[in-house]
Order: C-alpha cells, then structure tokens, then sequence
C-alpha cells in the first residue's frame, strides 16, 4: 500500500499580503522563490529540495476568519537545527512581538508563537 513519507509544503491564507511576506522573511529568513502577482507568494526554506515549503495567498481584509478553537489546523511546526537557533528564533521573534510561549517537552523544546493574522506556528 502507498503511505505518504512526510509533509510537502503547508498554504496560509492571509489578509495582507505584503505584510505577511515581511514577516516570514523575517522571522524564518524563508526565500521567495515564486511570485503570481499580488495574489501569491511562494517560499522556500535554507535546507530543502521542495520547490516551495510555504505559500501565502492574499483573500484580502475582509476576509473571515475562524473561530478561535474550532474544528480545523491548529498549528504548524518548523525545525531548527540547534538549541542556539531556537534560543535566536525566541530573541526575534520576542523583537517582532509574535511569541505567545515556549515549551519543554522533555525530548524537545519548543517556541509558539502568531504571524500577524493570528496564525499560530510553533517552532
């Protein structure tokens, strides 16, 4: 039976898109590797094969957002390499006022944190 070996690539709907691009560039150093206008942008991050890892597309402002603790994705998580990466995430993003806490869970550490439309990510 075919399985599926890992996650590809993960998409956020955003409100601002100029915005957001700013601070996933920013708090992940991600690369643009793909633009469609005004409409969408695609990042890649240092260490992958994937055409992309994260793609933003703009539903604009007034778009609706979900209920806090409803059915549906609570979070994505990101790896770093190190503990000292970890430790210099939590000092930006702590400058970008984005981190909402950190965790201990024994076998890793891990930082949570929101992007600016309220996203929760971990890392």
């Amino acid at each position: 039976m075919a399985q599926v070996t890992r996650l590809n690539h993960a998409v956020l709907y955003v409100s601002d898109l100029p915005r957001s691009l700013d601070f996933y560039e920013k708090a992940f150093g991600f690369r643009i590797v793909d633009r469609m206008g005004d409409q969408a942008v695609f990042f890649r991050a240092a260490e992958t094969q994937n055409h992309h890892d994260l793609a933003l597309m703009s539903v604009g402002k007034d778009a609706q957002r979900p209920a806090p603790r409803a059915v549906g994705l609570y979070h994505l998580a990101w790896q770093v390499a190190t503990i000292e990466e970890l430790a210099e995430m939590a000092a930006r993003l702590t400058e970008m006022n984005a981190l909402t806490g950190m965790s201990d869970h024994g076998v890793s550490k891990s930082l949570y944190a929101k992007d600016p439309d309220g996203i929760e990510f971990e890392i």
